[in-house]
């Protein structure tokens, strides 16, 4: 496993990252979590995603109690939380300072930790005037409850003014942001958020690099049963992703290219990922302990990969941002 910065921070990330979105409370009981954590640590994986979202808490205290029986020295490891949706309630929503310090001492008792070392303003907050957000992040780094904050799915310009508000009062700036990424969604890593990584230093810790799944190639004949997109509340998700037709001839076209590689589609996805430099870290999602095996492979299966590869599949997708080379 190999490590990245984070953004410009000295904080060390393993280049794959374990996440519980849709897994952990849903399709993976406290038995496979801490068979698939433990795995996951002791391939290399530092970095644990988790927010007060997913499955109204209950991924955090399942990644929680696998932390502990596990027995993990808390200096080895890397584990986040997001705030925003907490619950129905007006004050267990949004980006308040009460619901901010409300969602951090609920993840860190669901967690079983003293600290979060990463906590991320899961969506903006329109509502909430920017300065009172900052603050109230400044003011858990400050109390030792949180190292980093940071934004995910925010806007650069957004970031921008979180940013500048913090520069101007002296506070504890956003050090990191959590975007999609993948070869299907690529405006905001590699277009929007360009000048940010120069100018404060952004670094990104990406979700859904094979687009749910969509990336592995198993939706090209159909959704088949207990995968993610079969599973009930998340029609959204499917109507999304192959809904329209036009993916699943580019899914069925890299699905070649990936063949006469030698590799599977999604260990050509997860590299492409890894070739840009301005990713700390690829979060993975996986409900068994195969998936994760499988998925390590493919750091190991990236020899033949070369800039003539990305661009075969630039061509394929047809979706490179415009402007200067970048990577």
């Amino acid at each position: 496993m190999q490590y990245r910065r984070l953004g410009r921070s000295g904080l060390q990330v393993s280049e794959f990252g374990l996440g519980s979105w849709v897994t952990f409370g849903k399709q993976v009981d406290l038995s496979a979590a801490k068979q698939i954590m433990a795995r996951a640590y002791d391939a290399g994986i530092n970095f644990y995603d988790n927010a007060e979202g997913y499955e109204s808490g209950e991924s955090e205290r399942l990644m929680g109690q696998a932390i502990e029986q596990l027995g993990w020295s808390r200096d080895s490891f890397v584990v986040s939380s997001k705030v925003f949706w907490g619950g129905d309630k007006p004050t267990q929503r949004g980006l308040s300072r009460k619901h901010v310090f409300d969602a951090c001492h609920a993840a860190l008792a669901r967690l079983r930790v003293d600290y979060l070392d990463l906590f991320y303003c899961h969506r903006p907050d329109i509502d909430t005037p920017i300065y009172e957000t900052v603050r109230a992040m400044h003011d858990l780094v400050s109390q030792g409850k949180v190292m980093y904050w940071g934004t995910s799915e925010w806007s650069a310009q957004q970031i921008t003014e979180a940013w500048a508000v913090a520069k101007a009062e002296n506070l504890h700036a956003p050090v990191m942001e959590q975007p999609q990424y993948n070869m299907m969604v690529r405006d905001k890593v590699e277009a929007e958020y360009l000048p940010l990584y120069s100018l404060t230093g952004l670094g990104t810790t990406i979700f859904s690099p094979l687009a749910s799944g969509l990336l592995t190639g198993k939706y090209l004949n159909g959704v088949p049963e207990n995968s993610r997109l079969s599973l009930p509340g998340y029609e959204w998700l499917r109507d999304m992703l192959i809904g329209e037709n036009n993916k699943l001839e580019q899914i069925a076209q890299l699905n070649q290219l990936a063949q006469q590689l030698d590799m599977p589609l999604h260990h050509l996805a997860l590299n492409w990922c890894l070739r840009t430099p301005n990713v700390s870290s690829v979060i993975l999602g996986v409900s068994k302990l195969e998936q994760l095996e499988d998925n390590l492979q493919a750091l190991t299966n990236s020899s033949s990969l070369n800039q003539q590869v990305w661009q075969q599949v630039d061509d394929i997708l047809g979706n490179k941002p415009a402007g200067p080379e970048r990577f």
